[in-house]
């Protein structure tokens, strides 16, 4: 055996071991999801339900202090609890006009829960000794914990001015390592920020407990000591650091209680239970369909079209979801339905990196080279456009990651690991998947596929029609929203998590199963609201139902009692009505607006970076703006309901957008490379009417396949499943319009009319390169007009 046949068989094999035992994992997640099993995917609320907790708001509080807490609550989750799950991907929001609910996925006991989440209760520096040098208090030697002393209080402490600062001055509270002065190692150790307001109330107690013998200040949260460091030295700048720590799990639980204890106000558990899926119990199941035969379908089509390579990428492909399934499972990352959008994205992604390489390798064929340096060459030769590509998705991922928080957090997660995935699966594992097969005597060029051939397009010369058409679409949708905005007050139909609502408590008669719920009552229910935006949660162990809805008036509500009577026979006071905030708050809405806009910026600068032409990178963010707002304008006109699902949407649009414009622009900046002529606007209409052409059935295979998947949402999911996958659909195939028909006429016109006196060949951007003028050298005897 030839020793390269003989590494093909050696990886061939070993591929197909990975992809047997991965599969069967893959299989036994999957099966375990649908029926609860141990080696279940973490879902999120919308799919899986999980722990509701209520809590009552102790003595008055102001609106602003309300979304402080709900908005430090989420964070607090998130933090707390995030490092077990990644993501937890949970809900916390007002109900009525003191209470504020947390709803946390994936949780079976909401008792144990509590004991992570811990009570939000009052949290106080106290200094060790009061003005006249009595102790405030002691150590217990029968309990090995500190206490206040015999007399004193709370109450008493603020009076005499012994309290050094409460938990609402307290900025962050984190456990970390740090270099231990003593020994050099890292020890873990809870690093406090104080607001500015605390730090100079702390520089004083510290620089006098400090000149009393190193005294403590002791760190007192909801009724105990959760610590009583010694002072070192004065802390003047309002930050400080717990030391003597014995792990760092210690750490991690002093720097809950600190920051828990820092909320704006006092919050005391009311109720605790555990809720079903807000989409229903068809959501995961018709999803998890979906996803299924939209892959079989994408492999059907790379087989057809691409032949030998489809078949390669297909195998590759089956790698990726497996792959991808089994890290969701192993890592407990929370999956959600915008954690569904970033793994579609990122599937569009895998199999347009795929299209990209075949494409590439047809065209070597084509002009004459071997089926061996054409495989080289195409991989070679797409790999930019694949690392541009990829990259700026990985930009918007992190940046999200990064700064957004619960659903945006989650979607950036999937999506970051998707295509992190697909890049692996399309490098590597199908260039070794066509190594391997070549060397086992797959060498016909033919079965490689032939380069279709494509008339080239007069795109510039029609540019005026293009732009006309992205106007008045962008225009309808901007007219919608300014008339909706006048007849309704709200430009669009913002769902009750971006509004709030109405939640309604039904105790029934009989123990109704979800699939019951979802056929017989929420269809009553949606008589009364008139949409499809209807949650339903079933409480565990008991006949009582959660309903959340748009805010339903006086007249609606008693509509709807008035329903359950006659239908299901629920009396009126088995009924409880109540209003809710949204459960994406301002702050979450500010974040996430936040890094889409860091997002854009960097991914603005990375391209023209890469490319050295800022005019690149303004035209390619100028048309993701196009698809955005396009986007929009269908949500307004056919009045879809914006909450979490049209965040997801949005953003994957984003990273889709850029993806496609990407490989656009990397053919026309290899095309000007080549091209030795004078760059006039003759020749740059030429070059990219020549590189749209050249890319197109690579765009359109790359939106054919992903559209596949989403067009099976659409069929197969639920209502709130469609709501989401219906503008989906639109941003892809607006994503493809726009790298075709708006982001290269763009660039043409901008190179065409901006910057003229640069010479129009030459580069721009942060590392372009300036020319050196050739010397001049007047002839003479001995040089003959030769530069030398």
């Amino acid at each position: 055996m030839k020793p390269k046949k003989g590494k093909s068989v050696a990886f061939f094999c070993a591929f197909l071991a990975v992809v047997v035992l991965l599969g069967y994992f893959s299989l036994t997640v999957i099966r375990d999801t649908l029926k609860d099993g141990k080696n279940s995917l973490k879902l999120g609320l919308d799919l899986a339900g999980g722990a509701s907790i209520t809590y009552q708001i102790k003595g008055k509080a102001t609106k602003t202090q309300i979304q402080d807490t709900i908005y430090k609550l989420q964070k607090r989750i998130e933090n707390d609890l995030g490092s077990e799950s990644n993501t937890t991907e949970a809900n916390v929001y007002q109900m009525g006009d003191d209470r504020i609910a947390v709803e946390i996925p994936g949780v079976k006991d909401a008792n144990k829960i509590l004991e992570q989440l811990g009570t939000p209760g009052d949290l106080y520096f106290i200094k060790h000794k009061d003005s006249s040098g009595k102790e405030n208090y002691t150590y217990d030697q029968k309990t090995g914990q500190y206490k206040l002393s015999d007399g004193v209080t709370i109450k008493s402490l603020k009076q005499n001015g012994s309290i050094v600062l409460d938990g609402s001055e307290v900025k962050s509270a984190q456990a970390v390592y740090e270099d231990s002065n003593n020994t050099g190692n890292k020890e873990p150790v809870v690093s406090i920020s104080l607001k500015s307001e605390g730090a100079s109330a702390f520089a004083a107690a510290t620089k006098e407990a400090a000149a009393d013998s190193h005294d403590t200040i002791g760190i007192y949260y909801d009724g105990n000591f959760v610590s009583v460091p010694s002072v070192n030295e004065e802390i003047s700048d309002g930050n400080c650091v717990i030391n003597g720590m014995k792990d760092i799990e210690e750490a991690q639980n002093l720097a809950s209680y600190i920051r828990i204890g820092g909320l704006d106000i006092k919050l005391k558990e009311i109720q605790s239970e555990i809720v079903g899926a807000q989409l229903g119990s068809n959501a995961l199941k018709t999803s998890l369909m979906a996803a299924g035969i939209g892959l079989l379908l994408v492999m059907i089509f790379m087989c057809i079209a691409y032949l030998f390579p489809g078949a390669m990428a297909s195998l590759a492909l089956l790698l990726y979801t497996e792959l991808i399934i089994s890290i969701l499972q192993v890592f407990d990352i929370t999956l959600t339905l915008p954690g569904i959008a970033g793994i579609i994205l990122s599937i569009g992604m895998a199999v347009d990196a795929n299209v990209i390489i075949f494409s590439r390798i047809k065209e070597e064929i084509a002009a004459g080279r071997t089926v061996k340096a054409a495989m080289q060459t195409g991989f070679r030769r797409a790999l930019s456009a694949i690392l541009d590509g990829n990259i700026t998705t990985l930009i918007v991922a992190f940046v999200l990651g990064v700064i957004g928080t619960g659903t945006v957090k989650g979607f950036a997660i999937t999506l970051g690991l998707g295509t992190c995935l697909s890049m692996f699966t399309a490098l590597f594992i199908t260039r070794g998947l066509m190594n391997s097969f070549y060397n086992f005597g797959c060498t016909d060029a033919k079965i490689y596929g032939h380069l279709w051939n494509v008339r080239t397009m007069p795109l510039i010369r029609k540019k005026a029609i293009f732009f006309g058409i992205s106007l008045t679409l962008i225009a309808i949708g901007v007219i919608s929203m300014i008339g909706y905005k006048a007849s309704t007050g709200k430009a669009l139909n913002y769902s009750l998590e971006f509004s709030g609502g109405t939640s309604t408590t039904v105790n029934f008669s009989k123990n109704y199963s979800i699939e019951q719920i979802d056929e017989k009552i929420v269809p009553v229910i949606e008589k009364v609201t008139g949409d499809a935006n209807v949650q339903s949660q079933k409480v565990t162990g008991g006949n009582q139902i959660i309903f959340k809805t748009r805010t339903l008036d006086l007249s609606e509500r008693e509509k709807l009692n008035s329903l359950l009577n006659k239908s299901f026979g629920v009396k009126e006071s088995d009924v409880q009505t109540q209003n809710i905030s949204g459960t994406i708050s301002g702050e979450m809405r500010r974040t996430s607006i936040i890094a889409v806009i860091v997002s854009v910026i960097m991914i603005l600068f990375y391209i023209w970076f890469r490319f050295r032409d800022v005019r690149f990178a303004t035209s390619a963010v100028l048309a993701l703006c196009h698809d955005v707002l396009v986007t929009l304008g269908v949500y307004a006109v056919f009045r879809l309901s914006v909450g979490s699902a049209f965040v997801a949407c949005i953003l994957t649009i984003v990273g889709y957008s850029i993806n496609d414009t990407i490989v656009v622009f990397d053919r026309i900046r290899e095309n000007l490379r080549n091209t030795s002529k004078q760059k006039t606007a003759a020749v740059l209409s030429d070059i990219s009417d020549k590189s749209v052409t050249e890319t197109l059935t690579r765009s359109l295979s790359t939106s054919f396949t992903t559209a596949l998947t989403i067009i099976m949402l659409l069929i197969l999911g639920v209502s709130s499943i469609r709501e989401f996958a219906f503008p989906l659909l639109v941003g892809v195939i607006c994503g493809t319009y726009s790298s075709i028909f708006v982001a290269t006429p763009l660039w043409y016109v901008a190179r065409v009319h901006i910057g003229k006196g640069d010479e129009t060949d030459q580069k721009q951007g942060p590392n372009a390169r300036k020319k050196k003028k050739k010397p001049v050298v007047k002839p003479d005897k001995y040089n003959n007009g030769a530069i030398v």
